[in-house]
């Protein structure tokens, strides 16, 4: 069987004893070559769960296994193949683009890193701002820099938040063919965590639904929108949020 993308067994986060976990006992198994939502109001525990998969928090139980690397014990094994894009997370300011894209192609030992880094500038038609500091650049230009960044690597696993957040219709729509081409073309694995419903139903096959830190429900955008007796994943989420069980709006 191929190695799936990402494991979790029972991961569990509480910040302080007696506290509610802010991520219970959450499990699934994500295979590559797909694109997953997850999905949740804010203090669901999306965040903590992300950063959890990316090893940046030690979770209280259970465990994380990335392309085939416990992220307890092997985790730097795993990052050398995963990467991580948020419009929330800038870059150096003072830095160029392609400054900005060096410093990280240096950190994942990028093989010719300059072919690399000129192929990623005009993939996401930044060639012409290669030599402006990210700090001068619009949300739409540091959000294609941003993604340029997340695919230096050429990552096997990508986790996204929020990735199209405060962009336009046009430049989103742009964000989201590029991603789904890379998919498409690299075979790789890409969680999203978005609130935007549109943008899940079209990239995502399947979708993880959030509230207090567990999965109450799954499953791909079409098998929700049937159970639920739903016309799109928006009215679905309002109903898991708000409590609503699916069998009375069925």
């Amino acid at each position: 069987m191929e190695t799936p993308a990402l494991l979790v067994e029972g991961l569990t986060k509480t910040y302080r004893p007696g506290d509610r976990p802010a991520v219970d006992g959450l499990s699934f198994t994500m295979p590559l070559g797909q694109t997953w939502g997850l999905l949740g109001g804010n203090g669901a525990g999306k965040s903590t769960t992300i950063a959890m998969l990316l090893g940046l928090l030690v979770p209280s139980a259970g465990r994380v296994v990335a392309l085939g690397h416990d992220m307890a014990t092997d985790r730097f094994a795993a990052l050398a193949r995963m990467n991580f894009s948020s419009p929330y997370i800038a870059l150096p300011h003072r830095l160029t683009v392609e400054e900005n894209l060096r410093v990280y192609a240096h950190l994942y030992s990028v093989p010719d890193m300059k072919h690399r880094i000129a192929e990623l500038l005009e993939h996401f038609a930044l060639t012409e701002f290669a030599r402006r500091p990210a700090g001068q650049l619009s949300a739409g230009q540091k959000t294609r820099v941003a993604l340029a960044k997340a695919l230096i690597n050429k990552p096997a696993l990508l986790l996204l938040d929020e990735p199209t957040a405060s962009l336009d219709p046009d430049t989103g729509d742009w964000v989201r063919s590029a991603l789904e081409r890379y998919r498409a073309d690299s075979g790789a694995a890409m969680l999203l965590a978005s609130h935007n419903m549109a943008e899940v139903e079209r990239l995502c096959s399947h979708v993880l639904m959030l509230k207090g830190g567990s999965v109450v429900d799954a499953g791909s955008p079409d098998d929700l929108l049937q159970r639920y007796g739903r016309d799109d994943l928006e009215e679905v989420f309002l109903d898991i949020a708000r409590g609503r069980a699916r069998e009375s709006v069925a």
